[in-house]
């Protein structure tokens, strides 16, 4: 039998598929992250199954165990606490595992937060890039920045309500205009979606905030005069190029051309 991957619902109960519920029911075993978590899940939609935990400290010593049940004809299935197994939850070891085991691997889509954010920022973007977590200390996150220069598209991020002000302040800084959307309990009661430019963003979340966060960067929008700046900017981009640090060769341009470096740094991005 294969592994069954169910995707499952990343705040309101009833947005879990018929697809999975069906699953779910057929399953011999039921690998979930919280067995509390899941059984809650269950019991809202009558669905009897044997659960057992299966989560990043114990994933590595399960193994062996889960793929011989495979092998052994059963039928499994494997859930995270929210959303699809794999994407920033425990579950891609098993899955590669079974992969490489010649066991075939089923997935069975559903609620996203990453997507659900991504639509509900109504920022436009075509291309998006989800990135995790964002880093925790704000020179990682002024590099993780760096890292993202050049992309034009959407960046999508979770982040912790504790360390979201901080993480606001530290984006404000670089690029204060960008347009961005901290979507806030996605898909519960008190589900909150704001927008507005990251300076705006980092003033309305100076305290942390409740509940889970996922944060939508939009597309790099052109600040005005950047014909005019061109030369500069190029000079930024081929000093970066040749690797440089972004940071430093907007400084050096800037002091040569008398632009503003802010200018400069945010406007190749």
């Amino acid at each position: 039998m294969p592994l069954a991957v169910c995707a499952t619902p990343i705040g309101n109960l009833d947005d879990v598929t018929l697809r999975v519920l069906d699953e779910l029911r057929q399953a011999d075993l039921v690998l979930c992250e919280d067995t509390r978590r899941t059984r809650i899940l269950l019991d809202r939609h009558g669905v009897a199954a044997r659960l057992e935990s299966h989560h990043r400290h114990n994933e590595a010593s399960r193994l062996s165990g889960v793929l011989g049940r495979l092998r052994a004809g059963e039928r499994v299935a494997l859930v995270s606490d929210a959303g699809l197994p794999g994407v920033n939850d425990p579950g891609g070891r098993l899955m590669s595992a079974a992969v490489a085991a010649g066991i075939e691997v089923t997935v069975l889509p559903g609620s996203s937060a990453v997507e659900t954010a991504l639509v509900a920022s109504a920022l436009g973007a075509e291309r998006y890039a989800f990135v995790g977590y964002l880093p925790r200390r704000a020179g990682e996150l002024r590099s993780f920045a760096d890292e993202l220069a050049g992309w034009a598209g959407a960046v999508v991020a979770f982040e912790s309500p504790r360390r979201l002000p901080s993480s606001l302040r530290v984006l404000a800084e670089l690029y204060p205009e960008r347009r961005a959307a901290v979507c806030r309990e996605l898909t519960k009661r008190f589900e909150e979606i704001a927008r507005g430019s990251l300076s705006e963003l980092a003033e309305r979340f100076s305290q942390p905030p409740r509940g889970e966060v996922t944060l939508v960067l939009g597309p790099w929008e052109s600040p005005a005069g950047e014909a005019a700046d061109g030369p500069a900017r190029a000079a930024v981009a081929e000093l970066v190029a040749a690797g440089t640090p972004r940071r430093v060769a907007a400084d050096v341009v800037a002091r040569l051309t008398g632009i503003a470096r802010n200018a400069l740094y945010r406007g190749t991005l």
